[in-house]
């Protein structure tokens, strides 16, 4: 019998009921929530003099319409492409609402892609319209035979080009004609109309245009509202990058449900904001997890003692008394760099390791993982918090179905799932009407869904044994602080070896309590002292491993992977290909 799992039978039941009422489009999904509770907080951004200020579902309503009315007034055509270049911020948020509300499709850009990026998504997915942060970015979207007709800029005065305009412009374009012209306009839109094309990392090559309609993103909202994980007391803390799939999905959760969030994209000053805001509630990816992990870890002399015992207490709940005393005295001081009143955290993106997931339980701060692709609209599977599976990605939202084909691979199926690639054929991925993820997984006995690796990526040795890289590498993060990335090589070697790139701020503390503080990275790197350390973690990690896993030699690298190298997609992914054949002297040596 071929393996699934499902939700469960309640929460299909409610979303059932939900989808009674399924708004048509997700501009109309927001054209409610803004009438059922117009004075009520939608979002909170930082102001200028460090307090934060509160923005109501009407004053975003009014944004939102006006921006919606000024590209219809600029020629906006139903399922035009709106680019946006943007950091995090709540006039991202806007500006995808107001090209929802006017019928076209909300393209995205990472900020940080490169100008070959940019134009690649730019001239594939056909857009006529882009927004932009600032006008740093106009030299990226205005390149010679570039499709963008018109630039609209967040921040800045007009730049004397006659194809941008500012965005306080723009909603004065539309100022007299909202809302009655977005109301018809948001009439106009269909459930299969095209509602966003959101483009792949491109970890093998050039990013894939997903077009995903509005009916997804409505059903992806009514779904997690059911599984009830969400109130409208929550408020959530929102620095994802929104050019994610990840990051549309928690908007729609937001529209469903009527929560605000706080929404800040500098990562620097998380744990500043985290302080003020008070959440309880924020989606993260692993990395986060990873460097407070470390950075807790790390304490020393009595500290260090205090701290192990905590957790240590405080992973056997029963414990009665000394659980309160670890909680008073350690516990509730770590929750309090949180906020003091998080009820838990949402990872995705990437692997987590269970050994952190469990860790920050015991603390008191659950993360609830889940798991999705661009390609189903990214959150598909999700842990429940109150009862989670570590080492799992947990269960399916109501209304998805999941299943296990013969060769492992994960198979999924539901109102989620994307239309097809833009302008390409997309049969090898979408096929029988189920979506063929390339991730390699399996049902565990509680029914929820582990990730074993991704498919393209398993490591077949030369003795024909089979090595899954990404549980190894996010063990081997949990084991150590210092490491920023690690990439596990092997693919018809003899054994398997690694490469390390160092955390750059955890490699400077590391130094300077080793007396190397005036050191470069790469001489770091290349100590005596550090490669024994790392040797060390190597040996802790081999230790839970096969014999055939194990890392038999390693080398760090003396200069971090990034972004603009081509080592790392734009959501910070390995490129595997990219980084083994930049590194082929170097691995060729581990093999010598």
């Amino acid at each position: 019998m071929t393996p699934t799992c499902t939700a469960p039978t309640a929460e299909d039941a409610l979303l059932a009921e939900l989808r009674t009422a399924e708004p048509a489009s997700f501009g109309a999904m927001f054209l409610a929530r803004a009438r059922e509770q117009p004075a009520a907080t939608a979002y909170l951004r930082p102001g200028p003099d460090g307090t934060w200020q509160a923005q109501t579902w009407a004053q975003t309503a009014t944004a939102v319409t006006e921006i919606a009315a000024g590209l219809l007034a600029l020629g906006l055509r139903p399922e035009d492409r709106v680019a946006i270049a943007s950091g995090t911020r709540v006039e991202w948020i806007e500006a995808d609402f107001g090209v929802m509300c006017a019928g076209g499709a909300t393209t995205t850009v990472y900020p940080s892609s490169s100008p070959d990026e940019v134009a690649h998504i730019l001239t594939d997915s056909g857009s006529r319209f882009a927004v932009a942060e600032n006008a740093g970015f106009l030299a990226k979207l205005l390149f010679d035979g570039t499709p963008v007709e018109r630039v609209v800029l967040i921040d800045g005065d007009a730049t004397g080009d006659a194809r941008v305009l500012t965005l306080a412009e723009l909603r004065e374009l539309g100022r007299d004609s909202a809302p009655a012209t977005v109301e018809a306009a948001v009439a106009r839109v269909r459930p299969d109309d095209l509602a966003t094309l959101i483009y792949t990392s491109g970890t093998t090559g050039l990013p894939k245009g997903v077009r995903i309609a509005h009916r997804a993103w409505v059903y992806q909202g009514l779904a997690i509202r059911a599984m009830g994980i969400v109130h409208p007391d929550d408020l959530g803390y929102l620095w994802l990058p929104l050019s994610h799939a990840f990051g549309k999905a928690l908007l729609s959760c937001q529209l469903s449900v009527g929560f605000p969030f706080a929404v800040d994209g500098d990562v620097s000053r998380i744990v500043q904001r985290l302080g003020e805001v008070r959440p309880t509630i924020m989606p993260a990816v692993p990395r986060i997890f990873e460097k407070v992990y470390a950075a807790v870890s790390g304490a020393s002399g009595v500290q260090q003692k205090l701290l192990t015992w905590a957790v240590r207490v405080a992973a056997d709940r029963k414990s009665g008394w000394r659980f309160r005393i670890a909680d008073r005295l350690v516990l509730t001081k770590i929750r309090a760099r949180f906020g003091g009143r998080m009820r838990y955290f949402i990872s995705g993106a990437a692997a987590l390791s269970p050994d952190i997931a469990r860790w920050f339980d015991a603390i008191g701060l659950p993360i609830a993982e889940g798991y999705g692709l661009t390609e189903s609209c990214a959150t598909t599977i999700f842990n429940r918090p109150d009862d989670p599976e570590y080492g799992t990605v947990g269960r399916p939202l109501p209304g998805t179905r999941v299943r296990i084909a013969e060769d492992g691979e994960i198979l999924l199926s539901g109102p989620g799932m994307m239309q097809g690639y833009h302008g390409l054929d997309s049969s090898a991925t979408l096929r029988d009407g189920w979506l063929h993820t390339g991730d390699i997984g399996e049902i565990t006995e509680r029914g929820s869904l582990r990730i074993t690796d991704r498919k393209k990526d398993l490591i077949k040795t030369s003795n024909g044994k089979y090595v899954a890289p990404q549980a190894i590498e996010a063990r081997f993060k949990a084991i150590c602080p210092l490491a920023g990335a690690f990439v596990v090589h092997g693919e018809k070697r003899k054994f398997i070896t690694a490469l390390i790139d160092l955390d750059p701020d955890e490699a400077r503390k590391w130094a300077a309590a080793h007396g190397l503080g005036d050191a470069t990275h790469a001489d770091i790197a290349r100590s005596a002292a550090l490669q024994e350390a790392m040797a060390g973690y190597v040996e802790q990690l081999n230790a839970g491993l096969n014999s055939w896993e194990t890392i038999k030699k390693f080398a760090v690298l003396e200069r971090n992977l990034g972004v603009e190298t081509g080592e790392l997609t734009s959501s910070l992914k390995l490129r595997r290909r990219v980084i083994e054949e930049r590194y082929r002297p170097l691995l060729d040596d581990l093999y010598a």
